[in-house]
């Protein structure tokens, strides 16, 4: 690949922006809200950017010290272990799992945030008459008609993607340039109509589901699990590592992108807490169009709608073809299932493809007995879950090369990056922990990532099957 074919400083910081910045800021204002009062909040932005920048700071580093390790943070599990041993095919196929069901997740969030919007247009999707009874369940016209749309939008960006990469990244431009418009439309009328009563009292009192109050420290551990999700896309720069012109513009990249989505997501998340008060917020299953409605008039808030549905709509379009592309290249290295390297006539993952949106379409099932909003903020947990294993391996392995030495021959920067990585680990733990203290959760996790090992099988009878093959060869 010549240099000219090689992404530079500021291509790769507008990757890490533009991955971070997605559904998240449309959804969060109101999943966040409902968390935790408005300190809760911000403090659980600010404890989230400084651990967040921690694992930022390990991607870079391990991009500089290991260039021939390219793929994605999951990749870097399989170098825990002995090469080719049994453990580094197993850990590698267990991250690059748990990470493809993040990106699963991932979709559907953004999905369901797109019909979320779409009720702007169409109140009916929000509607709670009911549809039809089947036994005990009843089916309401607004979750059902929410199903459906959710549906229609997966497979037909499904087949956008299949009709060519280069017109579906053409749409995800046009998107891109949406979604920054309709940011700064959102930043100069939020400056104007926001409310100091609104966010008051600030550390304002919440309850659980069975009506306990919940201290300020649970409040932010709540919030943290869903401010994380906002921050899933910083190893975007990692990911195209291999098409850097300089491996130190992956680090300069994702840390100037991460605190660039930092501003983004703390401006808008605070100036929303403003503009509408907190039982309003809390219930939105719209909060930017509802907050910039309640200052300018409905007419506003379409306009936002319409540039919200053409950012999500890109939006889509780039996670479906992460999600397809994170098994579809592991399997390319051997840590996937084989069937996932087949391609179609274009060179596109179409095994792959077909897999993943079959599976999203069981997330998207979430939404026939739940409302757009909790939806949301039930998927992103899970998601959320899912990447922070691959997070946690990169801490790890960091912490592997600064213990062994491997790479620092002579550098000073050991004991630095050594710290860097122990608090990146800390934190990875601190936000598992808070996501998994609801049982519920803990147990869709459990059984999303332990699901894994059913399809781990055909694996590693392949790979027995190709060692046995290589020994009959050099015997012969």
């Amino acid at each position: 690949m010549g240099n000219a074919n090689k992404l530079g400083f500021w291509v790769l910081t507008a990757l890490v922006v533009g991955n971070m910045v997605g559904s998240g800021i449309f959804m969060l204002p109101s999943s966040l809200s409902e968390a935790a009062s408005p300190a809760g909040v911000i403090s659980a932005w600010l404890v989230t950017g400084l651990g967040v920048l921690m694992t930022a700071l390990v991607f870079g580093n391990l991009a500089i010290r290991k260039p021939n390790i390219t793929g994605g943070p999951q990749i870097y599990a399989k170098e825990l272990f002995k090469p080719g041993s049994h453990a580094s095919t197993l850990s590698g196929f267990m991250s690059s799992w748990g990470y493809w069901i993040g990106n699963l997740a991932g979709n559907v969030a953004m999905i369901t945030t797109f019909a979320g919007y779409l009720s702007t247009f169409f109140p009916i999707l929000t509607s709670q008459a009911n549809w039809f009874t089947i036994g005990g369940f009843t089916l309401k016209v607004g979750n059902g008609l929410t199903f459906l749309v959710c549906s229609l939008l997966l497979w037909g960006t499904h087949f956008i993607i299949l009709r060519g990469i280069e017109s579906a990244g053409k749409m995800n431009f046009v998107a891109t340039a949406a979604k920054v418009a309709g940011f700064i439309l959102f930043i100069l009328v939020g400056l104007f109509a926001f409310e100091k009563s609104n966010i008051l009292p600030l550390m304002a009192v919440r309850m659980d589901e069975a009506g306990h109050a919940v201290g300020m420290l649970s409040q932010v551990n709540g919030a943290a699990v869903n401010t994380l999700w906002a921050f899933i896309g910083v190893e975007s720069a990692v990911v195209f590592a291999s098409r850097a012109r300089k491996q130190t513009d992956v680090k300069g990249a994702t840390i100037l992108g991460l605190f660039i989505a930092l501003g983004i997501y703390i401006g808008i998340s605070t100036l929303t807490m403003g503009m509408l008060d907190q039982n309003t917020l809390i219930h939105s299953d719209k909060p930017l169009i509802d907050a910039i409605s309640s200052f300018l008039g409905p007419i506003a808030g379409k306009v936002l709608a319409g540039i919200g549905l053409i950012s999500l709509f890109g939006s889509t379009i780039g996670w479906l073809m992460l999600s397809a592309e994170v098994p579809y290249q592991a399997a390319k290295q051997g840590l996937f299932i084989p069937a996932f390297k087949k391609e179609n006539k274009k060179g596109l993952p179409l095994f792959s493809m077909i897999v993943s949106n079959g599976l999203g379409q069981l997330f998207i099932f979430s939404t026939v007995s739940k409302s757009i909003s909790d939806a949301f903020g039930f998927v992103i947990i899970i998601a959320t879950l899912s990447y922070l294993v691959p997070y946690f391996i990169s801490s790890i392995y960091q912490l592997k090369l600064v213990v062994t030495g491997e790479t620092y021959k002579g550098d000073r920067s050991r004991i630095t990056d050594g710290m860097i990585a122990l608090l990146s680990t800390i934190y990875s733990v601190w936000v598992i922990i808070a996501g998994t203290a609801d049982i519920k959760t803990f147990t869709y996790g459990m059984i999303l990532l332990a699901s894994g090992l059913l399809f781990y099988g055909p694996l590693f009878r392949r790979k027995k099957e190709v060692i046995s093959e290589r020994k009959k060869a050099l015997s012969a």
